[in-house]
């Protein structure tokens, strides 16, 4: 894989992938930055989240269950000093739909967390979860 970004002359950044798509970094007011584009670390969790949700999506499509709502809320705790790493990662699943099971949605969960998903794979943070069906 390969990632390309380009400095904006303060502490911003534009990237772009293999996928040709765009995304804007930058720092805080505080830190030096504008303000203008997404912090590193949020793009870490927005990358767990959407990895395990795209396998849990696609794991539950192959097990014939039907989703009508999902969504995956992060909370993620971070280490006082540098390189202030996240040590902690929960994950709260929700899901409705007409056929949810919850033992095979959280199996889905479980697949992906500790088989399928790259991101989860390459962090060292303790990452939890927990599945809501509405």
């Amino acid at each position: 894989m390969q990632s390309k970004l380009i400095w904006n002359n303060q502490m911003g950044f534009s990237a772009a992938g293999e996928s040709g798509h765009l995304i804007i970094m930058d720092a805080d007011t505080a830190n030096g930055g504008a303000g203008q584009g997404l912090r590193p670390m949020e793009l870490l969790l927005h990358g767990l989240g959407g990895c395990t949700g795209m396998d849990v999506v696609s794991i539950l499509k192959k097990m014939q269950i039907d989703l009508e709502n999902f969504s995956i809320e992060i909370n993620a705790e971070r280490a006082p000093e540098h390189p202030k790493r996240f040590t902690n990662i929960h994950l709260i699943f929700k899901m409705s739909g007409p056929n949810i099971n919850r033992d095979k949605a959280y199996h889905a969960i479980e697949l992906s967390q500790t088989k399928y998903c790259s991101v989860a794979a390459s962090l060292n943070a303790k990452i939890s979860y927990e599945l809501i069906i509405e």
